[in-house]
């Protein structure tokens, strides 16, 4: 079946399920929104939008004169005919900060009791916000042993205020889950909109709002403690920010959001060190800046435990510098990495290759040497020599084309703390 003849029942018609539903009715599709709320379903019917939505009243009238957009609160009539439930129930915070369920819990096992005899495929989209592996273990449980009903997760990404414009202007659509079929159903039902859909697996799917939503609020937080310190120190913070943002390579771009290795370097453990000293000589609080380095020591704590943690007797690591394509090993992450090992006895070597003991000098060569007096003893002279050597490979530092290709050929289990 093609999404032209789909018919949509969206559950829930607050903020999110009555823009969707109105949205998806502007495109061309027929929409029954349902919610337990009278008034929510009587202002539909009548029209008019439950809230206040800039853009949404006027969306909602049209599509319901034109009958493709209904209201009701009776579940049963409005999956009788549904090709896709999206479920747009509210998931709030709870007293210890973990999300409420009840609500999807309740709507996922109501769906399971009207799906007794069922034959016609349904889609149950989750366009609420839950946590990765919700939609596996409330959704699917709650419909185990219907096998006419698919399960993908398709979060939304509507600001309050601006609702509409983000859902026909979006900046991202991700439709998630393991049957193809069912997500290409889903992703198809926007296809009017400009935007290309992003296709992933579901617990990816629902891990990518919270990945944006933890983003902007970093953001956020970010730009108000820059702000406060600039304040103390008599600087426009609206001009260091916009300037900044001038920056679409580095700063407001794809540049440093891979996961990875530790950072490390003569600037940035430098640089956050100084800002946030000489802050709390200001006596501001920044705990946002505050908390970099330490939370970039846990993420080596726990590459230093997986390495630990490798069944090997010999470990080769790839990479010493803090980073590719340079030969600077002040303050590298590798360092430390291989201090820790060598204080649990492990047996190490190491190849560089921008690395040569004899051509380092100055606070890069006694950088290195305080922490690792024997490096020379360490080094090898080639990745064959690493590899030949080594039970395991641990590659801390991203490897050129060649190198990868080479450490590929080589037949060694190979632990990549750089591309996880």
């Amino acid at each position: 079946m093609s999404t032209a003849e789909a018919r949509i029942a969206v559950l829930g018609l607050g903020y999110v399920g009555c823009v969707t539903a109105a949205c998806l009715a502007k495109l061309g599709h027929r929409v029954t929104g349902v919610d337990r709320d009278e008034f929510k379903v009587s202002s539909v019917l009548a029209g008019k939008a439950p809230f206040y939505e800039p853009g949404l009243e006027p969306i909602i009238a049209e599509a319901v004169a034109a009958q493709r957009l209904f209201a009701t609160p009776d579940l049963s009539a409005a999956l009788q005919d549904a090709d896709v439930a999206l479920i747009c129930v509210g998931t709030p915070s709870e007293s210890n900060g973990n999300l409420g369920l009840g609500q999807l819990r309740r709507v996922s096992e109501e769906i399971a009791g009207l799906m007794q005899g069922r034959s016609r495929r349904l889609i149950i989209a989750v366009r609420s916000t839950v946590f990765p592996g919700t939609c596996e273990q409330v959704v699917a449980t709650a419909v185990a042993g219907h096998p006419s009903v698919r399960i993908v997760s398709n979060p939304e990404f509507l600001r309050e205020g601006t609702a509409v414009r983000d859902f026909l202007e979006p900046s991202l659509l991700v439709v998630g889950g393991d049957d193809t079929e069912a997500v290409g159903f889903v992703a198809d039902l926007y296809r009017e909109l400009p935007i290309q859909p992003c296709l992933v697996t579901l617990r990816t799917a629902e891990m990518i709002k919270y990945a944006c939503n933890c983003f902007h609020a970093l953001k956020i937080g970010f730009a108000n403690e820059v702000g406060t310190l600039c304040t103390s120190l008599d600087i426009p913070a609206v001009e260091v920010m916009q300037t900044l943002c001038q920056d679409v390579k580095l700063n407001v771009s794809a540049a440093y959001l891979t996961p990875g290795f530790a950072f490390g370097g003569s600037c940035l453990p430098k640089d956050l060190r100084a800002l946030t000293y000489r802050a709390g000589r200001m006596d501001l609080k920044l705990p946002l800046l505050e908390n970099v380095l330490p939370s970039n020591e846990q993420h080596l704590q726990r590459a230093i435990r997986a390495v630990l943690g490798l069944p090997a007797e010999r470990i080769g690591i790839f990479g010493l510098a803090f980073k590719e394509n340079t030969d600077d090993l002040r303050e590298s992450p590798v360092v430390a990495l291989i201090e820790h090992l060598l204080g649990k006895g492990r047996d190490l070597r190491v190849f560089d290759p921008h690395i040569k003991l004899e051509e380092i000098y100055g606070a890069n060569r006694q950088f290195v040497l305080n922490a690792l007096p024997h490096i020379g003893k360490l080094l090898v002279p080639s990745l064959t020599d690493l590899t030949g050597w080594c039970d395991h490979i641990v590659i801390a530092q991203k490897p050129s084309p060649a190198f990868d290709a080479q450490l590929q050929a080589g037949g060694k289990p190979r632990l990549d703390l750089v591309r996880l």
